[in-house]
């Protein structure tokens, strides 16, 4: 069988003041025609299914129809976890009118998934935190441990008190009984979570910036070799960049978010991970590059012409730009560079030679003339920069107003 993994799509998710609507429009088209093109039976969508706890209507209009055409009316099951981002209570909303689409939303740790049998697929078990499928045309059982977010008060509740010590026991006892009650080799044995989850004594992975952060300190870091023996792929979600913390024989895989969210994703490429799997072997997966959507750059330069130019090759970026110059820029060179690009999201300017230290501060002298005091303000909150006369004349018909 085939399985399509992908997560953290973050619909509704802006950029500073751009919205990505769009893009997630059409990041969305290309996963649905890959897992068309492919021929996928099963579609995991790993949490972060949107931005934040309230997302706009645009947003959920969006992932239901992006949900509906994943499952081809019924006919592809498609299981959908939250992540830290997503209210549980809005993903679990809908549940029942999606379950006639063969769509199954998950929004709490150790739910049970009621009985299901529909024409293309049915659910063969259901505990707490486990279901067992039976799909049309596949001639095995496919068994998925789902483990949503949990947030602070979830986890007391989930796990007892002294979660930092004891959640790594509890998942691994929890995910182990049930692997060895349901997970033999005469079926398919999957694993999803939104969790951050690393290789025991591995490099810490950094969260992706502005991400609202899972790991604090290392009380809610879980470690791989929690997963049971049994299971042949994870399918995470949460960290933004494709990795696999696991095997080559046994993937542990975060699948990539669709699109750069922050400048810290400058450069990255963007995936789904397409896995082929059957009872009782190793399964392979394949890295599928997701094309769509603007690319996130960092650049600084030295010169406004130079910069112009380079922003006039690239239209279809968005940018943090930092510009490093003798003098402050001036209003017309701002206007110049703005004219130019569409997508500058940050503009920094860096006068070069002139940083201050902490150290070099000294008494003022408040019976100055105010002009001077503000020149001398002004130089101290902008790393030594200069009033340019364009600034000094605004400031004074302000003054004199």
């Amino acid at each position: 069988m085939k399985i399509l993994h992908t997560a953290d799509w973050h619909l509704g998710k802006r950029l500073d003041r751009f919205s990505r609507l769009e893009e997630q429009i059409l990041v969305m088209e290309e996963i649905i025609a890959i897992a068309d093109q492919e021929n996928t039976d099963l579609v995991l969508v790993a949490g972060d299914l949107f931005d934040n706890f309230n997302p706009g209507v645009e947003a959920v209009e969006l992932f239901y129809k992006t949900l509906k055409r994943l499952s081809l009316n019924g006919k592809r099951p498609v299981i959908a976890i939250s992540g830290n981002h997503d209210s549980p209570n809005l993903i679990n909303a809908p549940d029942p009118l999606a379950r006639e689409c063969g769509i199954i939303l998950i929004g709490h740790p150790k739910a049970e998934i009621t009985p299901l049998d529909s024409e293309h697929f049915r659910i063969l078990n259901s505990k707490p935190g486990f279901i067992e499928l039976a799909i049309e045309n596949i001639d095995f059982p496919v068994r998925i441990l789902h483990t949503p977010y949990a947030n602070e008060i979830r986890l007391k509740e989930y796990f007892g008190e002294n979660k930092e010590e004891e959640i790594n026991k509890v998942l691994s006892q929890t995910w182990q009984e049930l692997a060895d009650e349901f997970c033999d080799a005469s079926g398919v044995n999957l694993l999803t979570a939104h969790l951050y989850m690393n290789k025991r004594g591995a490099e810490i992975l950094e969260e992706p910036e502005g991400e609202k952060p899972i790991k604090i300190g290392n009380a809610d870091l879980i470690f791989s070799d929690a997963i049971p023996e049994q299971i042949q792929y994870t399918a995470l979600g949460h960290l933004h960049g494709f990795q696999n913390i696991g095997t080559k024989e046994k993937p542990v895989v975060y699948s990539s978010s669709p699109l750069c969210y922050s400048f810290s994703e400058a450069g990255q490429t963007k995936y789904v991970s397409i896995i082929d799997a059957e009872p009782g072997k190793p399964v392979s997966y394949e890295k599928k590059v997701l094309n769509n959507g603007r690319t996130l750059v960092r650049k600084t330069f030295s010169s406004v012409e130079d910069t112009v130019q380079w922003l006039t090759e690239n239209p279809n970026t968005f940018i943090e730009l930092t510009l490093e110059s003798e003098t402050f820029l001036t209003a017309d060179e701002r206007r110049l560079l703005y004219q130019s690009h569409n997508g500058i999201v940050h503009l920094i300017p860096r006068v070069k030679n002139r940083e201050l230290t902490e150290q070099q501060s000294h008494e003022i002298n408040l019976n100055q003339n105010i002009e001077i005091l503000f020149r001398e303000y002004f130089k101290s909150k902008n790393g030594g920069q200069e009033a340019n006369e364009e600034l000094m004349n605004l400031f004074n018909e302000i003054l004199n107003a």
